[in-house]
Parts: C-alpha cells; structure tokens; sequence
C-alpha cells in the first residue's frame, strides 16, 4: 500500500471518529436503553392481528438497527402510542360506476420521550396506505402484504422522527 493510500486511511478513520454519536444507522443518539409499549386498537374498526404484529415490528426495527437495548421500563427513550385508525375506502372507479381499486389506510398516535434530550420529544401521528384489487377480500395474502407494506413505512417514519432525526 502506498504512502497516499495510507494518509487517506488514516485521515478517513479520524474522521469517522470525530463525528460523536452517530452510528452507521443514521441514528443519533447517545441514550443506551429504549421503552416500547404496546400499542393497543382504538380505531373503531379492529384488525385482531394489528396490534400485536404493530408493537413486534415496531421493537424489531428499534433492536435491528441501533445498538438500544429494549427493557420494559425506565428506557431513557419511550415510545407508546395507540392504533387510531384502520379504514377501507374505495378509489378509483370504473365505467359502470364501481371502484376498480380499495384502500387500506392504517393510523398510528405517537408519543416520544427523550429522557436525555426534552426537546426532541414529540406526539405525532403517522400513516400510511397500501391498495389493493376491488374484487380481492382483505384476507389472508391480500391482508399480510397490505399490512406488511404499512407496517414497514409507519415504523420506519417513526424511527425516523424519533432516533434518526429526519
């Protein structure tokens, strides 16, 4: 290896260290533990799988990509919330006046507490849809694959607000 190649090694590894807290997963913070609770249904139409399936993604992600312990209480970042929506609705429609396509739109309220940082703590809501055929039933495969694209963005929106700071 040559002397440049060397200095630009050694230069990009400092620089790595000089930049604190931030980790290769976006994430910025210097917390160590996180709470997540679980997110019970208020929405006035209830999907029994959503809640359970909700919070599990939900912690999944937080342990997958940062280096946060998930402890069940006094996390020095907490998370808890409620579903608040879960709807069907209609879109396109066809020529002889029926819809050529249904909505599944799932929303979810969000309470973030950052016991180190008070200033990033927030309540928000977060949702998100997935589309599927008009002539299809919202079971089995057409229920896993809309859920599993709705709980993929909402999660990772709240990951996003929460940790990452996007």
């Amino acid at each position: 290896m040559g002397l440049k190649k060397i200095g630009l090694l050694i230069i990009s590894v400092l620089t790595l260290i000089g930049c604190g807290a931030y980790s290769f997963t976006g994430t910025n913070t210097t917390a160590e533990t996180i709470q997540i609770d679980f997110f019970p249904n208020n929405a006035p139409l209830v999907e029994p799988q959503l809640t359970q399936r909700f919070t599990n993604d939900l912690q999944d992600l937080f342990v997958r990509q940062t280096n946060l312990n998930l402890v069940p209480s006094n996390g020095e970042l907490y998370l808890s919330g409620e579903i608040t929506g879960y709807r069907v609705t209609p879109m396109s429609g066809t020529s002889n006046q029926t819809a050529a396509q249904n909505r599944l739109t799932v929303t979810v309220n969000v309470r973030f507490v950052n016991k180190e940082n008070e200033k990033d703590d927030f309540e928000k809501t977060f949702s998100f849809y997935s589309d599927f055929a008009a002539n299809a039933q919202l079971t089995g495969g057409v229920l896993e694959t809309a859920l599993d694209e709705i709980i993929e963005r909402i999660t990772q929106d709240i990951f996003n607000a929460s940790v990452a700071k996007w």
